[in-house]
């Protein structure tokens, strides 16, 4: 598969030949499902915590006497059925995270890269690399080149480049090690340096 490569100007740069096997799949949904499911989970803070009858704080002393009342025998105020009581079974502080295989994870990104490249939203460009690393500047390019929501994968990110995107919201970039299907999904256009392309395909052969 060939693609047309631009510049950031976007000027043509030429063509660069794509792999099939990785950017020419017929994109799987339920693939990327699990893999973006898998990353989502495991970024999940799994903070969350109720206090229960053992940590809430109440006095210990017996509320009522044990027999003649007519009610229930009642010990501690702690207990779950009582206003500002424990929280029986809540949620306690634990990891989300699940197994998936390395090769189900690579799969899924050769998908998600077959899903950009097959609806049209894949850009190649010939490098990342700004002549002044100033947001303004690099913010009308993008301007004028269409670029909305993007994300650009180079093989090393380029310092300038990176200090020049930092405070465009609508941009990441990320290195070819950082590549994944989730942020790779989130962004209406990906764009990939020809230095990108090689080390993605030498990432996923």
């Amino acid at each position: 598969m060939q693609a047309t490569a631009i510049t950031l100007t976007g000027e043509s740069a030429g063509t660069v030949e794509l792999d099939d096997a990785i950017f020419g799949l017929e994109p799987r949904a339920d693939i990327l499902h699990r893999v973006v499911r898998w990353q989502r989970a495991k970024a999940q803070a799994g903070t969350h915590s109720t206090l229960t009858r053992a940590e809430v704080s109440y006095s210990t002393k017996k509320i009522y006497r044990q027999k003649g009342t007519g009610g229930a025998r009642h010990g501690s105020k702690k207990a779950s059925i009582f206003r500002h009581g424990g929280i029986s079974k809540g949620p306690k502080p634990h990891s989300h995270a699940h197994d998936l295989n390395k090769k189900f994870r690579r799969l899924g990104l050769m998908h998600a890269l077959s899903a950009k490249a097959r609806a049209g939203e894949l850009v190649v460009i010939e490098e990342a690399r700004v002549g002044e690393a100033k947001t303004r500047m690099l913010a009308k390019q993008l301007d004028t080149l269409g670029w909305k929501r993007a994300l650009v994968i180079d093989a090393t990110v380029d310092e300038g480049f990176a200090r020049a995107a930092r405070n465009i919201e609508t941009l990441d970039v990320l290195p070819v090690i950082g590549a994944n299907v989730y942020d790779i999904l989130r962004r209406d256009t990906l764009v990939l340096t020809r230095a990108g392309v090689e080390a993605l395909e030498a990432r996923l052969k």
